[in-house]
């Protein structure tokens, strides 16, 4: 048998790394109502501190880039860890809304920001040449599978033993992964990439720089357009709030994590599959698809939720789940592809924008919700808006001359 390459260990641990950071980063879903009902604070105002979360996670993600090419990536996601370690532990002790908006707003997103979709876009880069598109895929899956993992037993324990219980698990995993990080996450192939000879090395300049020369084009523009989109009818809305709106119809929170994780079980079929499909397929068409399907789907939810589950609620978490994150493979090929060895740095900027549109979203939805008591505009304007970014991926004109990365 031949040797296994050490990029399938590194993959791994990537996964396990992405699996708990999309798992900590879920428990703010989960603990909202909890709060709401013990400090009678506004769901809009919780949201606030969801926002904060996402954006973060967002905007660190493109200088966490850059620190992993400077730092390496051992130093930058030990350090992500020790933040939401406080983070997550920290809460606790809270009494007071901004204190929930420091530790999971502030410290939890800085640190879920350098485990972002680019942590695995510069695994990728660096470890394969081969099957770069699928491995992409099943690295994004890994948020899905967290969420699938974690959502259930976090509302259960939240049920059982109340909020602070699901803080301190969140803290005690999170310590956990440091050893595996530091004993097994390799820097760079000693040798060639798993498929293929190693390129020669060729700088990525700054996270600034690379937006500096990636926000010339029109390309970068309708990436990040199409994303931030993406992340609003993802993160921001049905990540934030399909379990508050699934208690407002009356549906038991377990029952209701457990739609949410079933998503995510579609979610890891459907994001591998769109990796595979992203060796094979011009990512343009495949993000058009993808977010016009999202927005049908959106689109139909108002007529949908209710006290129990039933067989077209199902099918609505069937589909939704398999086009949830399928956009990342394309969007990260599209920045390879137009951005050369900026690729995975202005993909970090493009997915920082993915969170500012979740962010926007979170608050928005929160504060929509205590004014009108429902979320059924909410669904049907980012519907609308997930088919708008369809229009937008479409436009992309075809693959250009790589732009030289600029300090």
């Amino acid at each position: 048998m031949r040797r296994l390459h050490y990029a399938w260990v590194v993959a791994g641990v990537t996964f396990i790394v992405m699996l708990g950071a999309a798992g900590f980063r879920s428990a703010p879903s989960v603990l909202m109502v909890p709060l709401q009902d013990e400090f009678s604070w506004p769901r809009g105002e919780i949201s606030v501190a969801v926002s904060i979360n996402l954006l973060l996670f967002g905007l660190i993600a493109p200088f966490a880039a850059a620190l992993i090419e400077q730092y390496g990536i051992r130093r930058v996601i030990g350090t992500g860890l020790a933040l939401i370690t406080l983070g997550s532990a920290l809460p606790i002790f809270m009494n007071a809304s901004w204190q929930l908006i420091l530790f999971w707003g502030v410290l939890v997103g800085a640190g879920t920001g350098s485990m972002a979709l680019v942590f695995a876009a510069t695994v990728v880069n660096r470890w394969f040449v081969k099957h770069r598109g699928l491995v992409t895929g099943i690295l994004t899956a890994a948020g899905a599978t967290g969420q699938l993992i974690f959502l259930p037993l976090l509302a259960s324990l939240a049920s059982s033993y109340g909020w602070r219980t699901v803080s301190l698990v969140v803290a005690g995993c999170t310590l956990a992964m440091v050893p595996l990080v530091f004993l097994f996450l390799k820097e760079r192939p000693t040798g060639d990439p798993y498929g293929g000879k190693a390129l020669p090395s060729q700088p990525a300049g700054s996270a600034l720089g690379a937006l500096r020369s990636a926000a010339r084009t029109r390309t970068f523009w309708l990436l990040a357009g199409g994303f931030a989109i993406c992340g609003a009818t993802t993160n921001g809305l049905i990540g934030t709030h399909f379990l508050p709106a699934a208690h407002d119809h009356g549906m038991a929170p377990t029952t209701a994590a457990g739609l949410l994780a079933l998503i995510g079980v579609f979610d890891i079929i459907g994001t591998i599959g769109s990796g595979w499909l992203t060796d094979r397929m011009d990512s343009r068409v495949l993000l058009g698809v993808y977010y016009g399907l999202r927005g049908l789907s959106l689109l139909s939810l108002p007529l949908l939720l209710s006290d129990q589950v039933r067989p077209s609620l199902l099918l609505f978490v069937v589909f939704y789940g398999l086009d949830w994150i399928a956009t990342v493979p394309p969007t990260v090929a599209l920045c390879r592809e137009n951005f050369g060895a900026s690729g995975t740095i202005v993909f970090g900027w493009v997915f920082a924008s993915h969170q500012i549109g979740a962010a926007i979203a979170a608050t928005a939805a929160g504060y929509a919700r205590d004014a009108f008591g429902d979320y059924g505009g909410t669904w049907i304007f980012t519907g609308v808006l997930a088919i708008a970014a369809a229009g937008l991926s479409v436009a992309i004109r075809a693959r250009q001359a790589a732009i030289p990365a600029r300090a």
